[in-house]
């Protein structure tokens, strides 16, 4: 179940989704109303008005793992199944490679899950490759799924330092670095270099949305607030976080505290710019 189409619809990326075959995923989906499949993504992206989407890579740094359906983009990333301290020179060499490709638009990190810093020195050489490529660093922040995971990792504050160190690269707080909004905040306040995308906040399907968005008012005056602090727009995404949520609730979910006179900033033209996307 996508989700009702929108009577006036928006263009919308989804600057944040998952997809691969794994049976976690097909779980989760299931859970979100949802099919993990490229077929059931592609009906609910028309569905819904959402254009492209971006995934936030799971799989090896092998080229043949990351071939998508023609509406979808993909970050490339480093989790646990490829982060590897000991083989660091050859994983830049496969990591410049997906950074060649136009479908490969930046690179993803999951501090938190994996125990580093994103300002470590060590870094330096993947900042290189990201500035040379102008193709945005994408950083997990925030809660984690896990209990193993440590949030000294994850929280918004740690991409200060790498922001001000890297200045020429553009990183983006996945998850808006939730539940530490105000700190994600100043965080974008302080430096130009960093964007936000606003996905991980929801899953499972929502049986009763405007029962919910009633429930959760406080989270939501609270979204609304400190982005109307920040005042800049251009730098905060839309994103779902597909399959953990139904795209459909997170559509409604995300203009219940997003100006509508920034929707289509929002929901849109921020993943163009930021991610430098050619959405035919």
């Amino acid at each position: 179940m996508c989700g009702e189409s929108i009577l006036m619809k928006l263009k919308i990326i989804d600057a944040h989704l998952h997809f691969a075959n794994e049976s976690y995923f097909d779980e989760i989906a299931i859970a979100a109303g949802h099919e993990n499949t490229a077929a059931h993504l592609e009906h609910c992206y028309d569905t819904l008005g959402i254009v492209h989407g971006i995934v936030m890579g799971n799989r090896t740094l092998n080229i043949k793992d990351h071939i998508y359906p023609k509406f979808l983009s993909y970050c490339i990333g480093l989790d646990n199944s490829v982060w590897n301290r000991y083989d660091w020179e050859n994983n830049l060499i496969l990591i410049e490679q997906h950074l060649q490709r136009r479908e490969c638009v930046g690179i993803k990190l999951y501090p938190g899950y994996i125990h580093f810093y994103v300002s470590d020195d060590e870094l330096t050489p993947l900042y290189k490759l990201a500035a040379k490529y102008n193709k945005p660093v994408a950083v997990h922040t925030g809660l984690t799924a896990m209990s193993g995971a440590y949030l000294k990792y994850s929280h918004p504050l740690v991409i200060d330092e790498a922001a001000a160190k890297f200045p020429n690269v553009q990183f983006v707080m996945c998850h808006l670095g939730e539940p530490w909004i105000n700190d994600a905040v100043a965080v974008l306040c302080k430096n130009p270099n960093v964007a936000a995308d606003l996905s991980g906040m929801l899953e499972r399907k929502i049986p009763d949305m405007e029962q919910f968005l009633t429930k959760k008012k406080f989270y939501i005056d609270q979204m609304r607030g400190w982005l109307e602090y920040l005042n800049d727009y251009k730098r905060i995404m839309f994103g779902t976080d597909f399959p953990l949520a139904n795209l459909g609730d997170y559509i409604e979910f995300v203009k219940a505290f997003i100006p509508p006179d920034e929707w289509n900033q929002v929901f849109y033209q921020s993943a163009v710019d930021i991610y430098h996307l050619k959405v035919e």
